[in-house]
Formats: structure tokens, C-alpha cells, sequence
């Protein structure tokens, strides 16, 4: 007797997550989505999150799956948020997936303006130079 099994696909799908820091705007800063490839839009899913900020941070609409900050984050102070995402079944309440974690990364912002205490400064960087020449001649020139 021949049993054949179906490979049933299921997984998570999403990109890795950035938020910027210091945002100023009124509204929560929509940092991204998480989606299962089982959820046919019918809105039998439930998402959820947990971890680091998950609540207070960062909200989810168990719904969409839509995940947003509702603070304004300081990358000096914290560079990344690990969270979990979990798809449950609306009605029961039972995971349809496994938990997955995924991290949300805080995107710098130059909130420290060059300062140029003597000058003026003086450089050249010849047609065609490798990459990273202008970096090197700017920190030739600075000390």
C-alpha cells in the first residue's frame, strides 16, 4: 500500500522591519506587516506579538497584522526590538502556526550636525580613486 503525502505550505511572510528614531508625528509610526500565507483575508486569524515592547512600543492589529510604534525610540539608547509573532485561530484561540520572532531595527538618524572647528579645510580626491578615499582623506583632514 502506496501512501501519498500533500505538502501543505504554511509559513510566515514578511521583510525585516525598520522604524526610524525620534519620529515626531501625531499619529503611530507604521513600522510594517506580518501575514500568514494561510490567512485567506476572512478574518478567522488572529495575529499577536510578544517581547521586547510588544503592548507599549509596538501594537499590532490582529487583524492586518499591520505593526506600529506608538513612541518615539532613541538608537543611542536601543538599536533593535526582538519580538514574536504568533497566527492564531480566531475562534479557538489555538496557534495555527509556530511562533516566530523577527527583530525591529532602529534606523539612525545624523541628529549630530558636523562640526568644523577650524578651517577652511582643503582635499582633493583624484578622478577614478577606490572606494573609500574620501573617507580617508576627510579623517586626514580632521586630525
Amino acid at each position: 500500500i502506496s501512501v501519498l503525502h500533500e505538502r501543505v505550505k504554511r509559513g510566515w511572510v514578511w521583510n525585516q522591519f525598520f522604524v526610524v528614531e525620534e519620529y515626531t508625528g501625531t499619529e503611530p509610526l507604521y513600522v510594517g506587516k506580518i501575514h500568514s500565507d494561510s490567512d485567506e483575508g476572512d478574518g478567522s486569524i488572529k495575529y499577536t506579538i510578544s517581547g521586547e515592547g510588544a503592548g507599549t512600543i509596538f501594537i499590532i492589529d490582529e487583524i492586518t497584522g499591520d505593526i506600529h510604534a506608538t513612541e518615539r525610540l532613541d538608537r543611542e539608547e536601543k538599536t533593535f526590538y526582538t519580538l514574536r509573532a504568533q497566527a492564531r485561530d480566531r475562534l479557538t484561540d489555538q496557534p495555527l502556526e509556530p511562533e516566530s520572532e523577527f527583530v525591529v531595527k532602529v534606523q539612525d538618524i545624523n541628529d549630530s550636525e558636523p562640526k568644523f572647528l577650524e578651517g577652511p579645510y582643503i582635499g582633493s580626491v583624484p578622478e577614478l580613486s577606490p572606494i573609500g578615499k574620501l573617507k580617508y582623506c576627510w579623517s586626514m583632514i580632521a586630525n
